[in-house]
């Protein structure tokens, strides 16, 4: 089975409205973003430890009056109870515009609050056209992706699930990319999130909803972070090789528009969600396993990903390689995922629209084969 290459199939490509300021020191520009988007009250949402870190505190002076109330609540892979509070915390402080700091669970938050604000104001955008209800600005500190697309996950803690949702509207307006902030992330988070941003790439490359522009745009998101993420790791201080990473994975984000995901990020969310890893710790573990899974139903893509990775004739290796590269854990059980975990993943799968997207038609057996070669 092979699939052809979308430039010769029929295909839609959306283009969202939204800025990106990029480079060093590109932090002071936050107010005058704000303005620019017309916000007056802005809630900024991030966690405990980025609000009281220096460059937290710089943040907060900065947006002086303009900044309504700060929501640090924010955990790993979004809690349904984090979601409850911080639109609570936006209804009480009046707000029309979110600033998210922070990696990619301080972005998805801050999208789950602009959804929800606009479900309870009954003004919920469903097309590219309609005007959000609250503006979102996001200031990221790794290399996620999420800081740019219209969709967040969020987990049930009860049932220890993950399930996402977002729109159009949802959409950030804006995102500040200063790769100094990136310093004080440490090198394993920043291995762990750039093996996200990579994800992303490879995903997007052999989508069949991508477009040629979000095709070519994943290429050279992986072809950047493969090249460059060993050397954040070697040297985290060395703010050229971490400038060269956060570019890449602003192509990681901006492709996410116009493609569909498929087995690998529908695992690496479901096995977060249950287990608590990290996302990026799965998406790690998990891509080199999901894309050996594909090879055969995505033609020439194969080799085009491989190409970018540095290895044409064998794109699944190459991943894996960058990974021992990283100095990443090879399995699930190393990162502490049982043979039960694995089991409830394999059941919840079919609920995942990312899974039902692949490009190659997966059973619950495909699952657990893939998951098992991963354990």
């Amino acid at each position: 089975m092979s699939m052809a290459a979308p430039a010769s199939a029929e295909w839609v490509h959306t283009g969202y409205t939204q800025r990106i300021h990029f480079g060093r020191g590109a932090v002071r520009l936050l107010p005058a973003v704000l303005r620019e988007v017309g916000a007056r009250r802005a809630l900024l949402v991030t966690t405990e430890g980025r609000s009281g870190s220096d460059e937290g505190e710089a943040l907060v002076s900065s947006l002086g009056r303009s900044l309504a109330g700060v929501f640090d609540g924010v955990r790993p892979h979004v809690p349904v109870g984090v979601v409850r509070a911080g639109v609570e915390a936006a209804r009480d402080a009046d707000i029309d515009a979110v600033v998210s700091f922070g990696g990619g669970s301080c972005a998805d938050a801050a999208k789950a609050i602009c959804f929800f604000t606009e479900q309870e104001r009954g003004l919920r955008g469903a097309t590219y056209l309609d005007r959000p209800v609250l503006s979102h600005i996001s200031v990221p500190t790794t290399y996620s992706g999420a800081e740019l697309t219209g969709f967040f996950g969020m987990t049930d803690e009860v049932t220890r699930t993950k399930q996402g949702a977002g729109g159009p509207t949802v959409v950030p307006s804006a995102a500040v990319y200063d790769p100094v902030l990136t310093l004080s992330t440490p090198a394993g988070v920043s291995a762990e999130t750039g093996m996200n941003a990579l994800a992303h790439g490879v995903e997007c490359a052999y989508s069949p909803a991508r477009t040629p522009e979000a095709e070519a745009v994943a290429l050279e998101c992986i072809r950047r972070l493969a090249a460059r993420l060993p050397d954040v790791v070697d040297d985290p201080s060395d703010l050229e090789a971490r400038s060269a990473v956060l570019a890449g994975a602003v192509l990681g984000g901006r492709c996410l528009m116009n493609a569909s995901m498929g087995i690998h990020h529908g695992l690496a969310q479901l096995v977060g969600g249950r287990t608590g890893i990290s996302h990026g710790l799965a998406n790690a573990i998990l891509l080199a396993h999901a894309l050996r899974f594909n090879l055969q139903a995505i033609g020439g893509a194969g080799p085009r990903i491989g190409r970018a990775l540095g290895d044409e004739d064998d794109p699944a290796g190459a991943v894996d390689r960058l990974r021992e590269r990283l100095g990443l854990p090879a399995r699930l059980s190393e990162a502490g995922v049982t043979e039960e975990d694995v089991e409830a993943v394999v059941r919840a799968s079919q609920s995942s629209q990312a899974i039902r997207s692949n490009p190659r038609p997966v059973a619950e057996e495909d699952l657990r084969e893939v998951l098992e070669a991963a354990f």
